[in-house]
């Protein structure tokens, strides 16, 4: 049956648009199973031309799809008696020209005119010679089909074909984009390439942008490099372009919605775009490299300021915020997205149209710095994703010293890492801005379209060294020979319009002396600034700033309501089917609500949560288990077992609460923790926690403690209110889980800069999470948190204590113990003090006091003085830590605890105990555990 109605096709039908899918369909069914199919079609398919042992690549389905289109709209189909029109030359030709055209896509950008220098090496492309696809010269006048291009025509000239391919891939502009799985994405940037061959025509009006933007570019730079002749600006001389594209940028964006754009950059090109593009007022800038005190704070240098203002565009005005930044190159960028994703959920945006991330790049940082990585991964992950971001590298094609291929990367190019989400890449030759400018607007649409991240390559040079200070002929001679000749990109620009009849060279002469005289006379040079903004969703930091460092913090909840939160977050969907042991958890939970069951940690951390969203405060948490816990204690997200779904108790308090945000992050810690912080400073009315999965794991993240969790506040005075928790605690388990390191963060401790607590109840770690959110003070938090103790039976709360108490900074010794009994004195912090009070408990020892320091910095000399004052008696002190002794608070926070029991007795003298000193956290044998636990206890309470 199959077979006659196939054979009334073959005899009688001519292919046409109609049954062009059906010719597609029995074409992906012959290459699963060619013998599927019937024999007619089989050998049809057969003659297609297939991959020689010469060539590299196959034949695209595209390619046959494309042969197949052309076929059905010229309907020049033979029966297979007379010989099919698929195996004559002229056809075999034709599918080799769409073979070709697809080559100068996937490979044009390798042949592209990008460097300005002229001194990239590239290597032939076999592919791109119509003689590898066996097409000749004699084919060059032979008209053939365009298929599906964009070309404008349907058919064309071989020669003129080559042609536009070359104008299109191969000049100066080099597309990447057909490493892109979806189609549409592809289509649509060829639809947006091949029409205007990437080289639009651009208005007067435009090119005179250009010109005044490379003016005022280069003209910066110039006046820096004469009024402060050797001094540090990593200028953007050779880059100048850079000023193009971001003016392009913010007036594309602009016009397509976005109110904020929030920029991230390192060093080179930053004091022109803050001048050029944000407005700053040169006087400022001068001031600045006159060395004019501006903060009270230790400050920081000029390139790494941050920077806000507002620009009109043709959609309105936009906010410009320019990230500060130290000088770890590309950490920036996931703090950029932080800050971003925050101003995004402000503006109530999921999908990010009306805030946009954009990160300046350099090309080895870009090429060399994992956190790039890291910063491309969370682009589409539900915690981090803010609706793409644009990565504008500028290319200088150096980086300190290093510019061989060989030395600097593994890739072909810098930006090879963005292709791991399948972002588009747009190499363009800094020499060209008008090719500059055109791929600027195509990344900004394509971003408005696709809301996935996209690269520009800016391909430029570096007119001097590193810094303005460094000679760099000494490492790079050849390059640096040609960049003593090459013509700046404004003199090129210029002379192309003198050329054109655009401008005279008189008018470009007066359009440097109207901006040279701008900047003396301190002028913004920025014609698009709003000099009074709009206030629309500015946050209000006056309740946050200027405060001094208090104890004092009423963190109380209604005991009622308590009970009610309780009970409101152990509440399950009917039907929704729980896991056998996180249903007992539950049901734990649900006495624990209404004080039949003292609190265990869990629960007091869920509390501690839901009070703060029923006051009004978002609450956000992340890191790689939180949902469960790492230690299965918070079980925040329940999985029901039959389906999957998932349900979260505190995103269902009330239907009016505001939003909670709860993800496991992918395995990162450098640009998860920079991106909360960059949340957090931005959100200062919300509890922002990231949560390690071992508290040691923070180590991967060690510059954004240092450069920015740390230090931000007083170098560019950001306050921030980010909580970290980090599980710690010595029980067995290795040097990597042991320790969070607490001596490292103790050692960064100054001027009140952050909070470093070790609670040791459900109490505790409740009131400590409220009160750094109820109280207006913005410090970044450490917690050192447990992970015994979590389920430890004697670390547990009542729902009194929960109600009406508050966080203790130091616990003291609760006991019957008569103080005047006292001689000797333990201090410690976290979960060793179990281990201290069961010891003095089994050797019955009424002599021995224990206080827990709970708040390491800043330190609680008062509360300490008035938790050891009534131990008169006392005849030695000592304290006890399970870190060894060159690890841990001992170093760190002795001289706090001398100074406060010399108010109490300034003739003992505090001595420490712990495990010995060592290189590593802690030991890998248990048994050598045990054995460095006992004695530390045993020392500690005996002496």
């Amino acid at each position: 049956m199959q077979e006659g109605i196939m054979e009334l096709m073959w005899k009688n039908a001519h292919l046409n648009g109609g049954n062009l899918s059906y010719i597609e369909q029995l074409y992906e069914t012959y290459l699963m199973d060619p013998n599927a199919i019937p024999q007619e079609w089989r050998e049809e398919f057969d003659r297609l031309p297939k991959v020689g042992d010469n060539l590299t690549q196959d034949v695209p389905h595209s390619t046959v799809q494309e042969h197949f289109l052309y076929l059905a709209k010229n309907q020049r189909r033979a029966a297979p008696a007379a010989g099919s029109s698929v195996s004559s030359e002229h056809e075999k030709k034709q599918i080799r020209v769409l073979r070709m055209i697809n080559a100068y896509r996937v490979r044009g950008h390798q042949a592209a005119n990008i460097d300005p220098l002229n001194l990239m090496q590239r290597e032939a492309i076999p592919d791109l010679d119509p003689r590898f696809h066996e097409l000749s010269e004699a084919d060059f006048d032979t008209t053939f089909q365009l298929g599906s291009l964009f070309f404008g025509a349907e058919e064309a000239t071989l020669r003129e074909i080559i042609d536009d391919l070359k104008k299109t891939y191969c000049t100066t502009v080099g597309a990447e984009y057909m490493h892109i799985v979806d189609t549409q994405e592809k289509r649509w940037i060829q639809s947006r390439l091949e029409p205007v061959r990437s080289h639009p025509v651009v208005d007067l009006e435009r090119k005179m942008m250009v010109l005044e933007r490379l003016t005022a570019a280069e003209g910066l730079e110039k006046y820096l490099g004469s009024r402060f002749a050797g001094a540090k600006r990593f200028g953007l001389e050779g880059g100048e372009s850079m000023i193009v594209s971001l003016n392009t940028l913010v007036q594309r964006a602009g016009k397509q919605g976005a109110r904020e754009v929030v920029i991230g950059m390192a060093h080179r090109g930053r004091l022109n775009t803050l001048v050029n593009i944000f407005g700053k007022n040169p006087a400022e800038l001068f001031g600045e490299f006159e060395g004019k005190k501006t903060l009270e704070t230790s400050g920081d240098v000029k390139y790494h300021q941050g920077f806000s203002s507002n620009v009109m565009t043709g959609g309105g005005e936009v906010h410009l915020a320019m990230a500060f930044n130290p000088s770890h190159l590309e950490i920036s960028a996931p703090v950029v997205e932080g800050s971003v994703r925050a101003r995004q959920d402000r503006r109530n945006d999921p999908v990010g149209t009306t805030v946009l991330p954009v990160n300046i790049h350099g090309d080895q940082a870009f090429a060399g710095q994992g956190v790039v990585m890291e910063t491309f991964q969370m682009s589409q992950t539900r915690a981090y994703k803010t609706g793409g971001t644009i990565h504008l590298v500028v290319n200088n094609q150096v980086g300190f010293t290093t510019n061989k291929l060989e030395d600097s990367r593994s890739s072909e190019y810098c930006t090879d890492v963005a292709k791991m989400v399948q972002a588009p890449i747009f190499h363009v030759n800094g020499d060209d801005p008008e090719a500059v400018r055109f791929v600027t607007q195509l990344a900004v649409d394509y971003r408005t379209e696709f809301k996935k991240d996209v690269v520009i390559d800016l391909v430029c040079y570096r007119r001097r060294g590193h810094n303005e200070a460094d000679e760099p002929s000494g490492t790079q001679p050849l390059m640096y020979k040609q960049i003593k000749v090459q013509k700046s990109t404004r003199e090129l620009y210029a002379q192309q319009l003198i050329s054109e009849g655009v401008v005279t060279a008189e008018q470009c002469k007066q359009l440097e002396q109207n901006y040279r005289k701008d900047l003396e006379d301190g002028k913004h040079v920025t014609h698009s600034l709003v000099m009074e903004p709009q206030q629309e969703l500015f946050v209000d930091w006056a309740p946050y700033l200027g405060l001094e460092w208090s104890f004092d913090c009423d963190t109380r909840v209604d005991n009622k309501l308590l009970q009610e939160l309780g009970t409101k977050i152990c509440e399950v969907p009917e039907g929704f089917q729980v896991q056998r042991q996180v249903q007992k958890i539950y049901d734990d939970r649900k006495r624990m609500a209404v004080g039949a069951m003292e609190l265990n940690w869990g629960m007091a951390e869920s509390l501690a949560y839901a009070s703060i969203l029923a006051e009004g405060f978002p609450v956000r948490i992340t890191g790689q288990d939180v949902g469960r816990g790492t230690f299965s204690h918070r079980h925040a997200v329940l999985h029901d077992q039959r389906n999957g779904e998932v349900y979260e108790p505190l995103k269902n308090i009330a239907a009016d609460q505001p939003p909670l945000t709860l993800h496991d992050s992918f395995l990162s810690e450098e640009a998860v923790l920079a991106f909360e912080y960059g949340y957090s400073t931005t959100m200062p009315n919300a509890l922002v926690i990231w949560e390690a999965q071992f508290g040691d794991f923070a180590n991967g993240a060690q510059v954004v403690i240092d450069q920015f969790i740390t230090s931000g506040e007083h170098k560019w005075a950001r306050v921030c209110g980010l909580t970290m928790l980090l599980p710690h605690g010595f029980e067995g388990q290795g040097p990597e889980h042991s320790s969070a390191r607490l001596e490292r963060y103790l050692q960064l401790c100054a001027e009140h800069n952050i909070q470093v607590c070790v609670p040791t109840t459900p109490a505790q770690i409740y009131h400590l999470l409220r009160r750094q959110v109820v109280r207006p003070l913005r410090k970044p938090l450490v917690v050192m948190s447990p992970k015994s103790l979590l389920r430890h039976k004697q670390a547990v709360s009542t729902l009194d204590e929960l109600s009406d108490g508050g966080f203790l900074p130091v616990i003291a010794e609760t006991d019957q113990l008569d103080p005047k009994k006292v001689k000797r004195l333990v201090l410690c912090s976290g979960k060793v003090y179990y281990d201290l009070y069961n010891r003095r408990a089994e050797l019955e020892k009424d002599d021995v006091a224990i206080v827990r320091i709970e708040q390491l910095y800043p330190f609680p000399e008062h509360q300490m003085f008035d938790a050891i004052k009534q131990y008169t008696n006392l005849e030695s002190v000592v304290w006890c830590q399970e870190e060894p002794m060159n690890q841990g608070a001992w170093y760190c926070s002795q001289h706090h605890m001398r100074h406060a029991l010399a108010r109490h007795n300034d003739k003992i003298h505090m001595e420490g105990v712990g495990r010995p000193h060592a290189a590593a956290p802690a030991v890998g044998y248990i048994s050598v555990h045990l054995e460095q636990q006992e004695k530390l206890v045993n020392e500690a309470i005996n002496g």
